[in-house]
């Protein structure tokens, strides 16, 4: 009785941090496809206050690029989440703007790495293993050379 009562106990621990972990990948998604109806890269004030892009005709591709990442984080979570594939992808996704990049003031390149960590803040991601500050700067400041 004793055996049968744990074995249920730990199913239903199982079953609950399933519905969990789903609920959370429901959040997650919700958000990311949230973000894909942000017009992005424009004028913001308050919090953000970005003046804009330094050359507004580049918002519409550069827009699409971050839309094209949020679709790669949506694919991870449907096909299995680690932080090392999200890592990935925004290395992938960062370097997707590397034929702009030198059109682009500091500003704008850190408006994108922002946008970068919102996604990663939708799927509760912690580091981007480097990718944004190798981007941003040409190495990442938290490994010793």
């Amino acid at each position: 009785m004793k055996k049968l009562l744990v074995l249920l106990l730990v199913l239903a621990a199982g079953i609950g941090t399933k519905t969990i972990a789903q609920d959370e990948n429901y959040q997650a998604r919700q958000q990311l496809h949230s973000f894909k109806l942000k017009d992005k890269l424009k004028p913001e004030s308050g919090e953000v206050n970005f003046r804009g892009l330094s050359k507004p005709e580049l918002q519409p591709k550069l827009n699409s690029l971050l839309n094209v990442a949020a679709d790669d984080f949506l694919r991870i979570l449907n096909d299995g989440a680690t932080d090392k594939r999200f890592q990935e992808v925004i290395a992938i996704g960062l370097s997707r703007f590397n034929p702009y990049y030198e059109n682009l003031d500091t500003e704008d390149r850190t408006r994108i790495c922002n946008y970068f960590e919102e996604l990663m803040d939708d799927v509760g991601l912690e580091s981007s293993g480097g990718a944004i500050n190798k981007w941003m700067y040409g190495f990442d400041p938290a490994v010793k050379q």
